[in-house]
């Protein structure tokens, strides 16, 4: 019973796991006609994206050091993008901390954005979910996502500056973060949060090293901590 149940449990995360393959296909692609285009050769592109596997740090670095930026700055952006990795593990650990150490080690390893914002809204609206159950369902998520970016990183590299400019693949970039992030503004706090990082990122556009990404991450996420310890006050008062 507990096997079927959790096969169950990795199609269901598979069938949720499999539209953003729309959006991987054409990202991870450029990336590796960007990589080659910046000075990887075919190799170490797709050893980035094995290493790294993170699209928006992956960027974030590819873009500086094609500007010259010096090394530190280049880690430190690419850790301050991917910054949300931490957030994500903290936001899981009550749902799969239970599970072995092997596995926990696997999902940190495959926790990306599309995993994470599918998982964590099924293990919200299914409380009943056993460990085993999550732990199948978060995998299920990214059996397709994970090796379809490392296959179209090798594709994007092997035929680089082949495709032609008007195909314009770097649409998959802003449609990736849109489909993730939409469905989670539940609250006012996370729209605040949001709308805060927007405004910000926008005035701060003229930062050197593209240091106002994290600058206006950071003012996104302290907007979006006080409004909810604002609004958690107005409910208990009401």
């Amino acid at each position: 019973m507990t096997s079927s149940t959790t096969k169950s449990a990795f199609w269901e995360g598979f069938r949720a796991g499999a539209p953003f393959l729309l959006v991987i296909m054409p990202f991870a692609t450029l990336f590796g006609v960007l990589a080659t285009e910046a000075g990887l050769s075919v190799f170490e592109s797709l050893m980035f994206s094995v290493a790294v596997i993170a699209g928006a740090a992956q960027f974030t670095a590819l873009q500086l050091m094609t500007e010259d930026v010096p090394t530190l700055i280049v880690l430190a952006s690419a850790l301050a993008v991917n910054l949300r990795m931490a957030m994500y593990s903290a936001s899981l650990t009550p749902y799969i901390g239970a599970a072995p150490l092997w596995q926990r080690a696997l999902v940190a390893y495959v926790t990306v954005d599309q995993s994470y914002a599918c998982s964590i809204v099924k293990f919200e609206s299914a409380p009943q979910m056993s460990v085993p159950e999550r732990i199948a369902y978060f995998f299920g998520t990214v059996v397709l996502v994970c090796p379809m970016w490392y296959t179209f990183t090798l594709i994007g590299a092997v035929i680089g500056a082949q495709i032609p400019p008007e195909f314009a693949l770097d649409f998959a970039l802003p449609i990736t973060f849109l489909a993730l992030i939409a469905p989670m503004l539940r609250t006012g706090a996370h729209v605040i949060a949001a709308a805060t990082a927007i405004v910000v990122a926008l005035l701060a556009a003229g930062i050197p090293y593209n240091l106002g990404l994290i600058v206006a991450g950071l003012c996104g996420m302290m907007a979006g901590a006080q409004a909810e310890v604002w609004l958690e006050q107005r409910k208990a008062e009401a």
